[in-house]
């Protein structure tokens, strides 16, 4: 029953989440986009939710396509990250539900803690300057890289196996705090999916149950958080319908025939990428310091 009712709410919210991003494209998107910058959207979205299916994350992703391809200015990087790909994690999340059994209280919610914060968090961050931005950016993504590298590895609470499949009591608290702080980070460019397992695997429980519950915490979470930044235009509306629909299309292509890459290689590279864009926001707010 719970499985359905997860099913019907995802289905839903991403009809009337697509309709409002499709009504604002229409309304404000570029009129004369040129056909290369289509394609390499169409490549990106197809690509990044083949990694994010497998595991890598598109969060980090797809803010360093968007830098170095200078096809976006820094202050969109976040709505990016939630905008364009909202529609596939859900789908990633209809696709995963019924794989894992986890305890329905933990896993309502964790997610309603994360759709709030995230809530909170699209907010403020809409309203942060470009250089504020930059600082959270700079700042958060070597932590990003170090969690994944630290994941891929299975060291620290990455090596852990507990076997709960809920929470209750302290942990549950815990688990309801630290979601909600998770999901205020992620309007922030800072996925979820690495540190919302080590949380799981830290107060106990099977890392395998932390898949619907990070899963499920971003399909949620996203489409609010997203609602914000299409709001204020915070976010490349050129490339959202494109990478959404090729997204979706990535999403498909991983779970039913991929299924398996040389993931530890590309989380290496990934964690690299992120360390070099840190360096280079740094150097971006140095130089407008300087030139203050």
């Amino acid at each position: 029953m719970m499985i359905l009712a997860f099913r019907v709410i995802t289905i839903l919210f991403v009809i009337f989440y697509g309709a409002f991003l499709f009504r604002d494209v229409i309304k404000n998107g570029p009129k004369n986009e040129s056909m290369l910058n289509k394609v390499l959207y169409g490549i990106m979205g197809f690509v990044l939710n083949i990694l994010d299916t497998l595991g890598v994350g598109s969060n980090a992703t797809q803010a360093a396509f968007f830098k170095f391809t200078k096809l976006s200015p820094d202050d969109e990087l976040p709505g990016n990250g939630n905008v364009i790909f909202a529609i596939p994690v859900a789908v990633e999340f209809l696709l995963f539900l019924d794989i894992v059994e986890v305890e329905p209280i933990t896993l309502i919610t964790m997610i309603a803690a994360s759709v709030l914060g995230a809530v909170v968090g699209a907010k403020i961050v809409c309203k942060l300057p470009i250089n504020a931005i930059r600082g959270v950016l700079a700042v958060t993504l070597p932590f990003v890289a170090v969690v994944l590298v630290v994941k891929i590895n299975g060291i620290g609470p990455f090596g852990i196996m507990g076997d709960a499949t809920g929470l209750t009591g302290a942990k549950l608290i815990i688990g309801i705090l630290v979601n909600f702080v998770l999901g205020a980070l992620m309007t922030c460019g800072v996925g979820l999916y690495a540190p919302c397992m080590a949380l799981c695997a830290l107060l106990g429980m099977n890392l395998t149950v932390a898949f619907p519950i990070m899963m499920g915490s971003c399909a949620f979470l996203m489409p609010p958080a997203s609602v914000e930044f299409i709001k204020n235009g915070r976010y490349n509306r050129g490339a959202a319908m494109i990478a959404t629909i090729t997204g979706v299309i990535g999403v498909f292509v991983a779970y039913y025939i991929v299924k398996s890459m040389p993931i530890t290689a590309l989380t290496y590279i990934v964690a690299l990428v992120l360390i070099y864009m840190s360096a280079s926001f740094i150097i971006t707010l140095m130089k407008e310091k300087k030139n203050a």
